[in-house]
């Protein structure tokens, strides 16, 4: 698998292939052209000194007679630990909160109405190694902790929703841990949370070590910029988590993420992309970047030897729309701010033209799973009926096959 050396998909292809190929297969990977957006130079130039990337691009819905445009401008943040998981928790989570800090800045620069970080951004993504210490220090009350009175600051300042994705520690309910996204309102309210409903159980990913599949079900958060919703990481991969945020109005799904090359870099492309695909609307999806080294040996479920680091985390954040259009990933191997602009118009544009809700057959769906959940389900399989075979007479078959259904 490619390390830190390699930059990018996109870079690879700009730089050997011809423009008239290179339009094609971006035509294919991405969809329709997103317009670069023109971002104010102060910004691109802070971000330069602040060691960023910064990227902007823009999806287009087409011209409605009696609806207005409705334009939000959208950041996503991808970005490796400052200090080594070693550093006492509480300089490493100070180092965290003034690395964010920075890239909001340049982001309200660029006029982001809602800006996401990365899955557990205040710490690094320790829930592997299966050590309480330190790492459970890292969680925080969701409602009035350190890191999200950090973000309300931020919120009302910058007149921006804020999307904060931290391990919890749940006061109100012994003091258990959820891997949560706390939603801060532009005024600077807490407007709720959502947990992470599923929990990888692959390779190094065993995190039921340290907490539980969320509990507050799918949703959707009515903000002044559009209604919002928080898929956190394993959910991408279960089709039903995100149409299930679609189905309770969320026109923007943030998927904030922790996930290293080996293990999911092909899929990374395309799982959001066909989410907003199949549920007419625009889909967010960050991961973090760099290789965090921890200082004791642990083994996973893979049978590989001890090891103190998960991998490579690849970066590559993007957003896609649901026309199937998508931007360029940020880079591999770097910091960075994605700031997207977007018509919410197009997730109703979209609706209408393919009509996935209309033709759904979610009551059939309904029906089926409600059976498929009892303990005592038996698939339905139509299998060939034996006893009605048809009787073999010199090479020939005569008779009919009849086949018989469970």
């Amino acid at each position: 698998m490619a390390g830190p050396e390699w930059v990018s998909l996109e870079r690879c292809l700009e730089k050997h292939l011809p423009l008239p190929d290179l339009c094609e297969v971006k035509r294919i990977l991405y969809g329709r052209e997103t317009r670069t957006l023109d971002l104010p130079r102060k910004a691109l130039e802070a971000a330069s000194e602040r060691d960023f990337e910064l990227q902007g691009y823009a999806f287009e819905a087409a011209k409605e007679q009696r609806r207005c445009p409705q334009i939000v401008r959208v950041g996503l943040v991808q970005n490796r630990i400052q200090l080594p998981t070693s550093a006492p928790v509480a300089d490493q989570v100070s180092a965290l909160h003034r690395r964010i800090e920075a890239i909001v800045e340049v982001a309200a620069m660029c006029g982001v109405n809602i800006i996401c970080f990365q899955e557990a951004w205040t710490m690094p993504f320790a829930f592997c190694t299966r050590e309480k210490l330190p790492w459970t220090e890292f969680a925080e009350p969701a409602e009035d902790g350190p890191t999200t009175r950090f973000c309300q600051k931020l919120a009302k300042q910058h007149n921006m929703v804020v999307v904060s994705p931290i391990l919890e520690r749940d006061r109100d309910h012994g003091g258990v841990l959820w891997n949560t996204a706390v939603v801060i309102s532009n005024s600077g309210l807490v407007m709720g949370k959502t947990r992470k409903n599923h929990i990888p159980r692959v390779g190094d990913f065993n995190e039921s070590t340290y907490y539980m599949e969320g509990n507050l079900g799918h949703p959707v958060f009515q903000t002044q910029f559009g209604r919002i919703a928080v898929n956190i990481c394993y959910g991408r991969h279960h089709p039903l988590n995100w149409l299930m945020y679609s189905i309770n109005g969320a026109e923007i799904i943030f998927n904030p993420s922790a996930t290293v090359g080996e293990l999911s870099e092909s899929l990374w492309p395309i799982e959001a992309r066909n989410a907003a695909i199949a549920n007419h609307c625009f889909t967010c999806a960050i991961n973090r970047v760099g290789q965090e080294h921890f200082p004791n040996e642990f083994t996973s479920g893979d049978g590989k030897k001890a090891h103190c680091d998960f991998g490579y985390f690849y970066g590559s954040s993007y957003v896609s729309a649901p026309d199937g259009s998508r931007t360029p990933g940020l880079s591999r191997n770097r910091d960075g701010l994605l700031v997207a602009e977007l018509n919410l118009n197009l997730c109703q544009q979209m609706n209408d033209i393919w009509n996935f809700k209309m033709t759904g057959r979610y009551e059939m769906y309904a029906r089926e799973l409600a059976e498929v959940v009892k303990p005592n389900y038996s698939p339905t399989i139509v299998k060939e009926d034996l006893a009605s075979a048809p009787v073999c007479l010199g090479g020939l078959g005569v008779g009919t096959t009849g086949v018989s259904r469970e």
